[in-house]
């Protein structure tokens, strides 16, 4: 008799318990959960599970611009590699990007330009195409370097970015931020840019390009900085499906 009643009653704590252990469960499993919920696949707003491995592969990828428009004279920018056609021969394996304005010094008189890769050394580079009141640019290289997709979606305001570049000379700078707002050609953005950032790849939490880091607008009120959309390109850069690269929603 005495066992019966035992047994019921820790039948009964069981019962009674069991709704607290997977109480407990839930709550431990759920900050595991949101690692898989901040998945960057089709939601732009987080940042990315691996910065290091996005910064790594977008700073290979990109290169430090030096135009010699007088000697021992250079302006310095930023580029990156592209999947684009050029029209220079097969000599030159490798497409960049750039700004109009960091090459502008070097367009007449064939002026020489060099790109050098994260710690490497300079290699020879020659203008392509150039879009100037777009203010974008296409060069040809000998240097080999691996090529940064497009992203295939246009990133919201709030979206997560990352901006790549030669900050004031100092190769491989990296800025994190957001965007902050769009307009018909140029993204407005919160991440830092400075001289040398020009012609940089903005990255958003994949690592495929939205952007090219273009300007700080001048004085001091301004929260922002600007860099040119994929939706430039389509004007003059590269050929697009429609007028745009991406779709608008209706």
């Amino acid at each position: 008799m005495e066992n019966n009643i035992a047994q019921k009653v820790t039948a009964f704590a069981m019962i009674l318990a069991l709704p607290f252990a997977l109480g407990a469960f839930v709550l431990a499993w759920a900050p595991a959960q949101q690692f898989y919920l901040s998945d960057p696949i089709y939601d732009g707003f987080v940042q990315p599970r691996s910065i290091s491995e996005l910064v790594d592969i977008t700073q290979d990828s990109t290169v430090t611009v030096l135009c010699e428009y007088k000697e021992s004279q250079y302006s310095q920018g930023t580029a990156f590699a592209v999947d684009l056609d050029h029209s220079q021969g097969k000599k030159y394996q490798t497409t960049l990007l750039t700004n109009h304005h960091v090459v502008e010094k070097c367009i007449e008189n064939d002026k020489r330009i060099f790109v050098l890769a994260l710690g490497g050394n300079e290699i020879e580079a020659v203008i392509d195409r150039f879009d100037e009141e777009n203010d974008l640019a296409v060069l040809a290289t000998t240097l080999e370097i691996e090529n940064l997709n497009f992203s295939n979606y246009k990133p919201n305001p709030g979206y997560w970015i990352a901006a790549v570049g030669s900050a004031d000379g100092y190769e491989g700078s990296v800025a994190f931020g957001n965007v902050l707002n769009t307009d018909k050609y140029e993204l407005l953005i919160t991440a830092p840019l400075s001289s040398g950032n020009s012609g940089g790849p903005l990255i958003d939490n994949e690592g495929n390009v939205v952007g090219i880091n273009t300007k700080s607008p001048i004085g001091t009120d301004y929260q922002y900085n600007v860099a040119m959309s994929l939706d430039a390109m389509c004007v003059k850069i590269m050929q697009c499906e429609g007028a745009v690269f991406w779709e608008r929603e209706e």
